[in-house]
């Protein structure tokens, strides 16, 4: 016994020293990876959230000349605030990525602007927001950025809502600031984009707001809106957007051939109802003089296009949540005419084209009432679709949408056709121009225009993107308003930004920044709940709509029945009569009960699978914890069993 005695205590002796000295390896490991190892991560996640795309690489690796990153955090003040750290300590250790790559031409600075300090001072100058804490004092987490051009660029405030939208800012940040001259952008459109909804009104008024996606555009590109009327597009312009326009006249039509036959690039949405139009004309009491409610573009059969600006699209599984004053036991329903529509890493399920550097890795789009295209018969370019709607889709008239548009009338009678319609497209390839010669010169006011540039027929390398829809650029569908300290900022739910900026670039031949716009959100949708809650839609629409038709009946058969009663005259009623309205009574009160019961039933099995879920997830750890525990009891039973059977 002794010498087991002896045994076990040299056993815990060693165990207690490898313990202490794993204490010690564990702290020392801890913070030379800290101060080694700072930026170093393995991203696990399945869509890579966390890996710097190649378009960061490059910009950084191309930088030219010195740009000066300054990091405005407030340590002190936002000591007992842990997330608002966290998220610090993210921007840091990206800026230190960053810094990492760029070799040498990117300098990033900290600096931490203390309340009433000459840093805060000079944070708020340049334009960096504090978000005010119930002491009153403020957290300020922005960012500066300046060139040896004295170019300046900021991030007023890092919200932890943009997170997904990080590497996007920060690189873009530096590319603007990198860049000698923005690329020109021409703008041809009908839409009030520069003043909003409120159109010239409102800028009148002196309360006009651009739409988001004006502004960013205005931001990363040199926008040159262009007059519906003209006879040549500049030569400065490289890249034409063609938004919602009016009807164009074959002057200003064959000037967009004649571009496009130079090696111009277009881009151009067309739309079978323009939402933002009616939105104008319902803020203003009546029709907005000039406004355009449909667009169509002549050019876009020579191009190999096919559209009819009567037809929208209507898409059951892709349908919005709107909230319907109409039903007042169900106000939030699925209306198919405004579409969400999503992206997917098996291509056959996505509506993007995971191939285009455009779509490829786009997480959600918000349109409005969208029209479709297919490629026309005997077209020479190729048609590749870039954003589709789901299988779970139909046609349906514009026109008769105008007049219904109620959504749960357009659930009854959707009729799914089974084809996925092209809401976006790319062309490319060879192209003949739409015009067979020049036309002659158009005299305005008596004067003479200046000669053409000279006639050309054909093209080889023709670049269009053409987008069935308008109202992507409407802030209602995919930004939302977030108050921050005195400022109103749009924080994005969706891609629509990123795809209108990123089709852009690619025209412009700069792909750098693609990745980043389409890294945009990490939305993960739950997509057995989401056909639970169709299943559970669809269901509750019919049933709804059989039990309110045998209650009206009911009532129609009561009222009836009890006419003599009610005239005073209740002799006038029969034992038969009588025992009938109380049968009627007994029924309406039954059915009444049973549209109690499926409203009630619309969410069980939601509920249900929540709950399940729930149980495991509370269930799986313990059981896993105690099977562990049980294994180590096992063998360390074992190895003393071994340890007693030794001889003395």
């Amino acid at each position: 016994m002794s010498v087991l005695a002896s045994f076990a205590r040299k056993r815990r002796l060693a165990a207690a020293a490898s313990i202490a000295l794993g204490a010690v390896v564990f702290l020392g490991a801890n913070t030379a990876a800290n101060v080694w190892f700072r930026s170093a991560r393995l991203d696990l996640t399945e869509n890579g959230l966390y890996t710097l795309s190649d378009g960061t690489r490059n910009i950084l690796k191309n930088l030219s000349e010195p740009i000066t990153l300054r990091f405005y955090f407030s340590q002190d003040v936002a000591a007992n605030f842990p997330t608002v750290r966290a998220y610090a300590e993210r921007v840091r250790d990206l800026l230190a990525e960053y810094k990492s790559l760029a070799g040498g031409t990117l300098i990033v600075e900290e600096i931490d602007p203390a309340p009433s300090s000459e840093a805060e001072d000079h944070a708020v100058a340049l334009g960096l927001q504090g978000a005010p804490t119930q002491g009153g004092e403020a957290i300020y987490m922005g960012l500066s950025g300046t060139n040896m051009a004295d170019g300046q660029e900021t991030v007023p405030f890092f919200q932890m809502e943009r997170e997904a939208y990080l590497e996007y800012d920060l690189t873009s940040l530096i590319s603007r600031l990198a860049e000698a001259k923005k690329p020109t952008l021409g703008l041809v459109t009908n839409l009030p984009l520069d003043t909003g909804p409120g159109g010239l009104l409102a800028s009148m008024q002196g309360t006009s707001q651009p739409f988001v996606i004006y502004s960013q555009l205005m931001q990363i590109f040199q926008l040159q809106p262009l007059e519906q009327d003209f006879a040549v597009v500049p030569s400065e312009i490289d890249t034409l957007m063609i938004a919602h326009p009016k009807a164009l006249s074959q002057q200003t039509l064959y000037a967009i051939d004649q571009f496009v036959m130079r090696g111009g690039r277009v881009i151009a949405f067309v739309d079978p109802i323009s939402e933002i139009s009616q939105l104008q004309s319902q803020e203003s009491g009546q029709p907005v003089q000039g406004a355009t409610f449909k667009s169509d573009l002549w050019l876009l059969k020579s191009w190999g296009v096919a559209y009819n600006p009567d037809e929208v699209v209507l898409d059951r599984t892709r349908a919005q949540k709107v909230q319907y004053g109409g039903n007042a036991a169900r106000p939030i329903v699925a209306y198919p005419v405004w579409l969400g529509l999503t992206g997917d890493n098996d291509p056959k399920v996505s509506d993007f084209d995971k191939a285009d550097l455009v779509t490829g890795s786009l997480g959600k789009v918000n349109l409005a009432s969208v029209g479709h295209f297919t490629q026309a018969d005997g077209a020479t370019t190729a048609f590749t679709p870039l954003i589709r709607s789901s299988d779970d889709a139909m046609l349906y008239s514009a026109e008769m949408l105008n007049v219904q548009s109620d959504p749960d009338e357009l659930i009854r009678q959707f009729l799914p056709t089974g084809e996925r319609y092209t809401i976006a497209a790319r062309l490319s390839g060879p192209l003949k121009s739409a015009f067979p010669e020049a036309p002659p010169p158009v005299e305005t006011e008596g004067q003479i225009p200046p000669p053409l540039p000279a006639y050309i027929g054909e093209t080889k390398d023709a670049n269009i993107i053409v987008v069935a829809d308008s109202d992507i650029f409407d802030d209602r569908f995919w930004v939302q308003p977030q108050q921050q300290g005195d400022q109103t900022m749009a924080v994005p739910i969706a891609d629509n930004l990123a795809f209108v900026a990123g089709a852009a670039e690619n025209m412009l031949g700069s792909n750098d920044l693609i990745s980043l716009r389409t890294r945009a959100t990490s939305d993960r949708p739950f997509t057995v709940v989401e056909d639970m809650r169709k299943a559970a839609d669809t269901r509750f629409l019919r049933e709804e709509q059989d039990l309110n038709a045998r209650i009206a009946e009911t009532q129609e058969k009561l009222a009836a029945l009890s006419k003599p009663a009610a005239n005073g005259d209740a002799t006038a009623l029969t034992a038969e009569q009588q025992a009938e309205i109380e049968k009627f009574r007994a029924e309406l009160t039954e059915t009444r009960a049973r549209l109690r019961e499926v409203q009630r039933g619309l969410r069980s099995g939601i509920e249900s699978l929540g709950a399940r879920l729930a149980l495991f997830n509370i269930a799986a750890v313990p059981l896993l914890l105690i099977a562990v525990a049980i294994v180590i009891a096992v063998s360390r039973r074992n190895r003393m069993a071994r340890a007693q059977s030794l001889p003395a």
